[in-house]
């Protein structure tokens, strides 16, 4: 099933009868929100209260057990002082329920939930000083930090054999890789995946396992003012590609969101590095693999909103976002090597460190 096929469409009128069917709601307020392949709206019951109505597309509702188990992540993470959305249980007391749309022959089943609406703006839309970049990287690592606690009984389903966006997953990128035919940039790609194969997947061992939200990015995180110049993170977004991986991977992850819309963004590295290393410091093997996974984190986006833009071509502003200004990063990270980037960040990490 293609995304384009999966992804719901919900009208304004189909999600107001669900508010009010599940919740007991009217409706006041309704709008869209953007989401890569399932569908969001802020709700307003005239009731009171501000919420997000999220419609998992319909290859992923058929893992219930999956978004079960990021449904309780969300909570366990709200009780521990994590700024996480919580699911709302409807009428009968559940937290989730699983719609269908269309007609006859053509019926879908869409999962729904209702979560809390966190106010806040996203950090995409802020100029982000070292001091909101040092509080993203310590967010990272307490929020990887805490999940070692949780406990679930189908915590095995986040063993996502194959999950595209998982960290392990870059040489499944070959499979794609196509769809950067005649683009000289694909050459760089096809570099960095040979390249991990043969300095990262040895050192797999050495680094130490976690669960990663694994989209720690620039739209899923949101602050709120802190005094006159300063903002504090309000808000962690989207737990949809959470998996087992490790905890190098989600530092990754964090630094190349982070320089998406930064305008020095290899400057970028040190002070996430330094936030993240107040939680949990790296390890030898992991220092060493983190400039080739951000590069690998640039290619999985670059490649896959290309071969998503196929799917949905009328989604294309939306999915080529962070691809539009990475390529540009992915390049210059390349051109400077690693030895270069790491002198940066580890420097800037130990500097931003000291008292």
């Amino acid at each position: 099933m293609s995304t384009k096929d999966s992804k719901p469409n919900l009208s304004h009128s189909q999600v107001t009868e669900i508010i009010r069917r599940l919740y007991g709601w009217t409706v006041s307020v309704i709008r869209p929100l953007p989401s890569y392949d399932d569908q969001n709206f802020y709700v307003a019951p005239s009731e009171g209260g501000e919420y997000v109505l999220k419609a998992m597309n319909s290859a992923d509702s058929h893992n219930i057990t999956l978004i079960e188990l990021q449904t309780h992540t969300m909570n366990f993470l709200h009780q521990r002082g994590l700024p996480a959305q919580t699911a709302l249980p409807t009428l009968t007391g559940k937290l989730m329920s699983l719609e269908e749309f269309g007609f006859k022959c053509l019926l879908k089943k869409y999962l729904v939930r209702l979560l809390t609406y966190l106010p806040g703006t996203t950090v995409a839309k802020i100029t982000c000083s070292p001091q909101i970049l040092y509080d993203v990287g310590k967010m990272a690592a307490t929020l990887d930090t805490v999940l070692l606690q949780m406990e679930h009984p189908n915590i095995s389903v986040l063993q996502r054999a194959d999950f595209i966006w998982n960290l392990t997953s870059v040489p499944l990128l070959n499979q794609y890789i196509h769809v950067m035919d005649g683009d000289p940039v694909q050459n760089v790609v096809k570099a960095v995946i040979k390249q991990y194969q043969i300095q990262v997947v040895t050192k797999l061992p050495l680094f130490r396992k976690c669960i990663n939200h694994g989209d720690f990015n620039d739209h899923n995180l949101l602050v709120k003012p802190d005094g006159p110049s300063k903002y504090q993170i309000s808000g962690i977004l989207d737990f949809g590609d959470m998996s087992c991986g490790y905890f190098i991977f989600e530092l990754a992850i964090t630094i190349m969101y982070m320089m998406i819309e930064n305008p020095n963004p290899v400057d970028v590295g040190g002070p996430v590095v330094a936030g993240w290393e107040s939680v949990f410091p790296l390890n030898e093997a992991e220092r060493d693999s983190l400039y080739l996974l951000v590069l690998c984190r640039f290619c999985q986006s670059l490649v896959l909103a290309r071969n998503a833009v196929i799917q949905q071509p009328e989604n294309e502003e939306y999915l080529m976002i962070t691809a539009r200004t990475g390529v540009r990063h992915l390049c210059r990270l390349w051109e400077l090597g690693k030895e270069e980037v790491e002198r940066i960040w580890f420097q800037s990490a130990a500097q931003f460190s000291q008292p």
